[in-house]
């Protein structure tokens, strides 16, 4: 054979093995998509632009022997790895193929997945996890629980630096939780995905509880329950679109801006719905989407955790082609109320805006902090330090609204300028007070109206006079409390304006290794 045939042979050869690894085992790929799940590679090319993904590791096998795994020995070792695009922009992926020892890690499985991670912080691109495997491989024993230790340490190492992104879309159970637990955002699917620390059969041992792998680990239990998953799908293809478009609206990076899209919508486009969207009653409520939707470039926002702590909503928009991070008061959920999970909520996403320098937008319509022995036993001044930390810690351009009523501590929490918010505005329906009219008064005149012969009328004109002395809509601006009393159908403008102004904007930390942040 001559040296160009033999050549040949070998790329042919390389070819035909190469076919095989892609392709998989058949009999596993029917398996797979009886239990209603796509294969790694279909994911794959979900995820990312047509034909930009370039693996590499697709020839790694595991060195294990013992209990006859040494006789199992098939190419990528059960995880799929490699760079592509999403919407042009580089992104580094990692996919487990539960066809392959369940998508179990281990020894070489875990190395493939460091070195993904390794060159994506490396690069300076977000890496995405594609998740369906079974945990650590037993076979492998302390080698695999050490695997997860170099995937724990990398994502702490890239927190912060690059967006990190975990999509369940099947078991995830024990050590295999947490990695996801460490990065930015959490998708999952609903019927194939599944994230807890000890499945149904050892809760049912431990504790004697019946329950299923829906109800203890589910894409709802976790969205909605545990605040661990910020999104729930019905569907894969549904899932993948949507960490496609999160990836369009960050930086690839901590040391880059978020793209910035051109828009048709003018920035000095009237916000004319709010009118009408607003009771002027700080009692009656409203849905604030509703506010940021007029508000927003062509009226859309990416809303993340959105059933789990509704009473505060967290989302990224666009304001004027540029990205912003949107913290919102939701009075339609307990009057918009702060307590222990709309403040975790909440500071996550202020630290996450800081990390990746998207500026910050908060909207206040806050009562004050939830009041109860369940939110006080429960630590709500601890939860509610977190979010106050967390604003205070943020160097991103932050501009404040108050829309309406803003009482009390909430107030100072919520981005006032007393914590470092850049520029505050504030509607002329404004309540900033220590608490509301009607509390107020009960307190201060507490003896006056106790005397009374009509104690009612007396309240009612205390009320009153309390109202129109110190809640007046001038009174916060006259004081430098807020900045500026704006026009509610200006907003929009407004902030466009703000933001512009303070895009240059550069503040460092104090030298120190790091704060010690309330937990």
């Amino acid at each position: 054979m001559g040296a160009e045939s033999y050549f040949q042979k070998l790329v042919d050869d390389l070819a035909a093995v190469r076919s095989t690894v892609v392709a998989g085992d058949p009999r596993a790929t029917e398996r797979q998509r009886s239990l209603g799940k796509l294969t790694v590679r279909e994911r794959i090319d979900l995820l990312l632009d047509k034909d930009s993904f370039h693996e590499i590791g697709s020839f790694r096998r595991h060195r294990s022997v013992g209990f006859g795994i040494e006789n199992k020995r098939p190419h990528t070792d059960g995880v799929v790895t490699g760079w592509g695009r999403v919407y042009g922009r580089k992104v580094f992926v990692y996919a487990h193929d539960f066809r392959i020892f369940g998508g179990s890690l281990g020894e070489a499985h875990a190395e493939k997945i460091q070195k993904i991670m390794d060159l994506a912080y490396e690069a300076g691109a977000p890496v995405v996890g594609l998740n369906d495997g079974a945990g650590a491989r037993i076979q492998e024993g302390v080698g695999a629980l050490a695997g997860y230790g170099g995937i724990f340490s990398r994502n702490v190492r890239a927190s912060g630096v690059i967006p990190q992104i975990s999509v369940i879309l099947g078991p995830c159970a024990g050590g295999a939780a947490y990695s996801p637990a460490l990065t930015d955002f959490v998708f999952m699917v609903r019927g194939i995905a599944q994230m807890f620390v000890t499945g149904p059969d050892v809760v049912r041992a431990v504790t004697g509880e019946e329950i299923t792998q829906e109800e203890l680990g589910g894409a709802d239990t976790h969205s909605s329950v545990s605040g661990v998953a910020h999104f729930a799908y019905d569907n894969e293809h549904a899932c993948l679109t949507d960490v496609r478009y999160l990836l369009s609206l960050l930086p690839s990076n901590n040391r880059e801006l978020p793209p910035h899209l051109p828009t048709d919508d003018p920035p000095d486009r009237p916000c004319t719905r709010i009118s009408s969207i607003v009771p002027p009653d700080p009692a009656k409520p409203y849905d604030v989407r509703d506010v940021i939707a007029d508000i927003v470039d062509e009226g859309d926002f990416f809303e993340v955790h959105e059933a789990w702590a509704p009473n505060i909503v967290c989302a990224l928009a666009r304001l004027d082609g540029h990205v912003v991070g949107v913290v919102a008061n939701q009075p339609t959920h307990l009057a918009g109320v702060l307590d222990i999970h709309a403040s975790e909520k909440a500071a996550r996403f202020v630290q996450f805006y800081d990390a990746f320098n998207i500026p910050l937008v908060t909207l206040v319509d806050v009562p004050g902090f939830m009041p109860g022995t369940a939110q006080e036993h429960g630590g709500i001044i601890r939860h509610g330090a977190k979010l106050l930390y967390s604003y205070c810690n943020a160097t991103v351009p932050r501009v404040q609204v108050v829309m309406r009523k803003s009482y009390g501590g909430a107030h100072i929490v919520m981005d006032s300028l007393s914590i470092g918010s850049d520029i505050s505005l504030a509607w002329p329906t404004n309540e900033i007070a220590v608490m509301g009219a009607e509390g107020a008064a009960n307190v201060v005149f507490r003896k006056e109206i106790a005397a009374a012969e009509d104690p009612d009328a007396v309240r009612a004109r205390k009320i009153a006079q309390y109202r129109e002395e110190l809640m007046h809509p001038h009174y916060a601006a006259e004081r430098g409390f807020v900045d500026e009393l704006i026009d509610p159908a200006h907003t929009r403008a407004a902030l466009i304006s703000a933001l512009a102004a303070l895009r240059g904007k550069h503040a460092e930390h104090p030298d120190r290794k790091h704060g010690n942040q309330p937990t």
